[in-house]
């Protein structure tokens, strides 16, 4: 039986693991760390790999309608790329004691959430061009700082997908650049699917940092880097270059150039924001009970699994 440490050996304890994180020396699975830190992470990491997996989702829709093999090919390694990113991140959160079958339990029942943007329906194929380039695009630029995060298993795990994220965001654009080449009716649908994904896509970074409690302690502790807000200027700088490069207009009234490689941009509709993540998004539904299903019909292939594996023990 584990006794519990005394308080002195927790501030003992404390000061050692702050220590570490302010020498940039990666927390391990085995090292003892404070509870809240654990469950940021549990909470983070789980909510990060659901993301993967149910954003294969909108993609997957559209495999038998790709425009050319090419286009299908290259949707199809995708998508099996997110597959294997949701199981880094899987793996990366069974380090912190709690099991995979648990994630899936606390998604399947509502008390684990994943990003918002995930709950809008990709209409045409102008859309998975938007995924791509917007949202993997949002996803790459948090991300690359999520390398440097102070949680060994997560900064290891983020190098990899950080690599096949910017594949991803390659795709994309090159869809819209491919669509905004075409005819006036292939320009009108890239033009209405970035009307539609431009919003979800800066809300994925998260509320403001005043009205996220927990980045103070995230930032602390070294598992996020950067702020919300800092992580979304350098998406919106990085992304409004590159839209008015193919002729693609950002749907923002209020998008004003300040300087060179900054944009001032308008307000967030964070009603929308707080609707979605609550349940009311337009395909929340539709996104949830799909992973319940599929995690069902599966269940024979998982029990074959472990117990050929115990056969080979």
């Amino acid at each position: 039986m584990t006794t519990k440490p005394e308080p002195v050996q927790i501030a003992q304890l404390l000061a050692e693991f702050e220590e570490k994180i302010n020498a940039e020396i990666k927390i391990e699975p085995s090292d003892w760390m404070p509870d809240a830190y654990r469950q940021h992470l549990i909470r983070q990491i789980s909510q990060h790999a659901h993301s993967e997996v149910i954003g294969m989702q909108p993609e997957g829709n559209w495999i038998s309608r790709a425009p050319s093999l090419r286009s299908k090919k290259i949707l199809l390694a995708k998508i099996q790329d997110e597959g294997g990113h949701g199981l880094y991140l899987y793996s990366a959160a069974e380090t912190l004691g709690v099991s995979r079958e648990q994630y899936i339990e606390w998604l399947h029942q509502g008390k684990a959430k994943y990003a918002s943007v995930f709950n809008y329906p990709a209409l045409n194929w102008a859309d998975i061009g938007a995924i791509g380039w917007l949202v993997d695009g949002a996803a790459i630029v948090n991300q690359v700082s999520l390398q440097r995060t102070s949680y060994g298993p997560y900064s290891r795990a983020m190098v990899r997908i950080c690599k096949e994220e910017s594949f991803h965001q390659r795709q994309g654009y090159e869809i819209m650049w491919r669509m905004m080449q075409g005819t006036k009716d292939q320009q009108m649908m890239a033009q209405d699917a970035i009307d539609r994904w431009w919003w979800p896509a800066l809300m994925m970074f998260g509320p403001h940092d005043s009205d996220s409690p927990r980045t103070s302690n995230a930032m602390r502790w070294k598992i996020k880097r950067e702020t919300n807000d800092v992580l979304r200027e350098k998406f919106i700088n990085k992304t409004v270059p590159q839209a008015e490069l193919i002729g693609l207009k950002i749907p923002d009234p209020n998008l004003k150039k300040i300087s060179d490689e900054h944009y001032a941009h308008g307000d967030i509709n964070w009603e929308e924001f707080n609707q979605v993540i609550n349940g009311n998004g337009p395909c929340n539904q539709e996104r949830l009970e799909h992973h319940i299903r599929a995690h069902r019909e599966g269940e024979w292939v998982r029990e074959a699994a472990f117990h050929s594996d115990l056969r080979k023990q």
